[in-house]
């Protein structure tokens, strides 16, 4: 039965509230399961306001108490096609009130910006999935095919207690889903005087993240000492950390430049291709890290006196891995290493990419060219990694369509993650607009 909430409540007069109310339920991962908060408390909230309208919706443990995700269909014109997928993630990452303008949990509307932790990573891509998906069921819209929305816990930490669980234990929650869209794309980027592009993410690095360690002989800190675990590991580390992996041009790396210089009229040399992505401004930390692989220390742990040469030491390595080049980066990283340093997992999730190409494709840049005449959309590869690289396992092919139209002189780029997170209102409009044309047209 359908709720009580008007039909003549636009889905864009819903996602700000929406966004303003999901920063406000702290959902910080640590990466530590036991001191992870908030999640159960907004998969509820989601479940709640998908339920009001009349949604059939399924809570979902995935492995560890109080991880929850909430799942629900809407059945779509053609039970033949295959579904889509449309996910969120609902934790983010933690913040420290005391270097923020607001508080990152405050959730506030003001100066034209919604403020708070997830605004962008990716509270505002949850709060217009829910809004387009309330304002379908009041309205009794029916799109082309199913779609599974799908609010999903962990993907801060690698999934391992969200996607990752639920791909493996609960694939039946995915069935018939072909294709999926979730973060992170769909942001614009201005090229020119009212000249737009939107960046669709169409590929993605590898996500590895590895624990280095080396072992000496323990012994007094007074005495000579030619065997020390700390300084064998702080020499592989910084061999690692300050190596330079080569210049590997992808298909959507070779797409994103060649499109690029044919809307700027900007050359993108090969011998300076990096040089060339510099001059893109903010964006360019982004797609300039998409031309190597790359491997940075990020913990260093060893002893536990200052007097005591400890017989180990580790370090844990964020390797981000370009497709097709995972067997060349480990014969580079085994010969930075050295033979007495060992290395092993603790995150191992798979590059991808996937042509930039099909209806899906088409769809996007039609519902962005039908709000932004002035428009064009193009693929690029992230840098760090989604909850696709687990759907994948799934044979389900994913895009990154969060859409943005932001302001020219906002350094997106640096709000993931980063200090006083924040999304425009206008754009949260607009691309809840975007998002219900594309889902009505895909």
């Amino acid at each position: 039965m359908t709720g009580t909430v008007s039909p003549d409540i636009a889905a864009e007069d819903e996602v700000v509230d929406l966004a303003s109310e999901l920063i406000r339920i702290d959902t910080s991962n640590t990466g530590e399961p036991d001191t992870v908060v908030g999640e159960q408390e907004a998969a509820e909230y989601v479940a709640a306001k998908l339920t009001e309208v009349g949604y059939e919706v399924e809570l979902v443990e995935s492995g560890a108490p109080r991880r929850m995700n909430v799942f629900a269909r809407l059945k779509g014109a053609d039970p033949e096609r295959g579904a889509l997928l449309l996910h969120g993630h609902l934790d983010v990452v933690p913040a420290d009130a005391s270097e923020w303008s607001v508080h990152p949990f405050s959730g506030a509307v003001q100066d034209g910006y919604v403020w708070g932790r997830g605004a962008v990573d990716m509270k505002d891509m949850v709060a217009m999935i829910i809004a387009v998906a309330r304002w379908f069921k009041r309205t009794g819209t029916v799109p082309p095919r199913d779609i599974v929305f799908a609010f999903v816990a962990d993907e801060e930490a690698g999934g391992k207690f969200g996607a990752g669980w639920l791909v493996e234990h609960r694939p039946d929650l995915f069935e018939g889903c072909t294709e999926a869209v979730g973060e992170v794309g769909g942001f614009s980027l201005t090229v020119g005087e009212d000249q737009r592009v939107y960046l669709i993410e169409s590929a993605e690095k590898g996500m590895a993240w590895m624990r280095l360690q080396a072992r000496g002989k323990p012994g007094h800190g007074s005495f000579l000492h030619d065997d020390n675990a700390v300084t064998r590991l702080s020499e592989a580390v910084a061999r690692l950390g300050n190596h330079r992996f080569p210049l590997v041009m992808t298909d959507t790396v070779r797409a994103f430049v060649e499109q690029m210089r044919e809307l700027t009229g900007q050359e993108f040399p090969e011998d300076d291709i990096e040089g060339a992505l510099a001059k893109l401004g903010p964006v360019a930390r982004m797609v300039g890290a998409t031309v190597r692989d790359t491997a940075n220390p990020t913990m260093l742990s060893a002893g536990y006196k200052a007097n005591v040469i400890p017989s180990t030491a580790e370090a844990t390595v964020d390797c981000r891995i370009l497709p097709g080049r995972r067997d060349a980066f480990l014969r580079e990283v085994d010969e930075l290493l050295g033979p007495d340093v060992t290395r092993e997992w603790i995150t191992d999730l798979p590059a991808l990419e996937t042509p930039f190409e099909g209806p899906l494709v088409e769809a996007m840049a039609a519902a962005l060219q039908a709000e932004d005449p002035n428009s064009r959309a193009i693929p690029y590869m992230l840098s760090g990694g989604t909850d696709a690289k687990h759907f994948s396992d799934l044979g389900i092919r994913g895009f990154g369509f969060a859409p943005l139209r932001l302001p020219p002189d906002l350094d997106f780029a640096s709000l993931f993650h980063g200090i006083d997170e924040r999304v425009p209102v206008d754009a949260l409009k607009f691309g809840t607009r975007v998002l219900e044309r594309f889902l009505l047209s895909s």
